[in-house]
């Protein structure tokens, strides 16, 4: 899924403004960073300069070239008390992160899925977990061992280090929290 545009522009622009900070930081060129982190040159350039609309998995990956994670290239210096939209969809989905640590790598994130709705993950660095606890609603974990279903008050652990997806086969929103670590 990649990010919109409207109410997420000024996250695009703060994740662009960063990236192009911390590779400078560096001293690497547009290349060095697109070849460490497997991104276009192109790409690389329109997210710097707030042009471009990248899927969150592009900035993970950005994120992990620069030795940062994804918290320090998207959370504003003075988060919103409703925390900070990150992605969103026609059909009304939404992920919203609410917070984040720094030295264990560690992010809280409300999410919603309007029915049918349906986000595909790709794998995040090894050994990384997350923790889904469904507020309302039932959620779908797609896995590479299977599928899970979680009920309103549920939880569960999943291995993120995997392709995997969130899926809402029902009539009503789902929303659940999702806590991710070591990613």
């Amino acid at each position: 899924m990649l990010l919109t545009m409207g109410s997420t522009a000024e996250f695009v622009t703060r994740v662009g403004g960063r990236i192009r900070a911390r590779r400078k930081e560096r001293g690497w060129s547009v290349q060095q960073l697109a070849d460490a982190s497997s991104v276009s040159r192109r790409m690389l350039t329109d997210i710097e300069l707030g042009q471009a609309n990248p899927s969150l998995t592009t900035v993970d990956r950005i994120a992990h070239a620069l030795d940062a994670d994804f918290a320090a290239l998207a959370l504003p210096d003075e988060p919103a008390v409703e925390g900070t939209l990150v992605w969103q969809d026609p059909d009304g989905s939404r992920a919203v992160l609410l917070g984040a640590t720094t030295e264990q790598r560690a992010e809280l994130w409300r999410w919603v899925l309007a029915p049918g709705g349906r986000y595909d993950a790709e794998p995040d660095r090894a050994g990384a977990q997350e923790i889904h606890h469904v507020i309302s609603g039932r959620l779908t974990l797609e896995l590479a061992a299977g599928r899970q279903v979680l009920a309103a008050g549920q939880s569960a652990v999943i291995a993120s280090d995997q392709e995997y997806a969130y899926v809402n086969e029902t009539a009503e929103s789902v929303a659940f929290m999702r806590v991710v670590t070591g990613a």
